[in-house]
């Protein structure tokens, strides 16, 4: 699911996230802690984006899920909201998307993130906070 909330596009992020525990199989051997495999398996997934970049249509398309709902009216407004999110998501800058991705998906802390994207902690704070007001405008502006 991060790959696909960084890419837009399920097809794109299966592919990625399949070359990452490719890429993990083949260097198993070489792995001296069992502990970095999870932070491997990220780090290949936000860097295997990049293979995919060019992918022009990858942002056109939705991430298929559906929660349990209680009604049809319901069922309609989450998926409506959820489609406001995401479109207001994907026009972000990478690293805004990145930075929530990881913190309000998996959960990471700041901490953890500044490790898997090579940055500061102060830098995933602010990144988070411009992130979250755009996604605040972008949401309050659409109809």
């Amino acid at each position: 699911m991060l790959s696909a909330l960084l890419l837009g596009d399920q097809d794109s992020a299966e592919d990625v996230v399949q070359e990452a525990f490719l890429g993990l199989y083949r260097g198993m051997s070489r792995l001296s802690d069992p502990e970095k495999a999870l932070p491997y398996l990220r780090a290949s997934v936000l860097n295997g984006r990049s293979v995919l970049r060019d992918r022009s249509r990858a942002r056109l398309r939705r991430v298929p899920y559906d929660p349990p709902v209680w009604s049809a009216e319901s069922a309609a407004l989450t998926r409506d909201d959820r489609r406001a999110v995401l479109a207001a998501a994907a026009r972000l800058p990478r690293r805004q998307r990145e930075v929530l991705a990881l913190r309000y998906y998996l959960d990471l802390t700041d901490r953890e993130i500044a490790e898997v994207l090579g940055v500061s902690r102060s830098t995933v704070s602010s990144t988070a906070s411009r992130a979250l007001a755009a996604l605040a405008r972008d949401l309050r502006e659409e109809p």
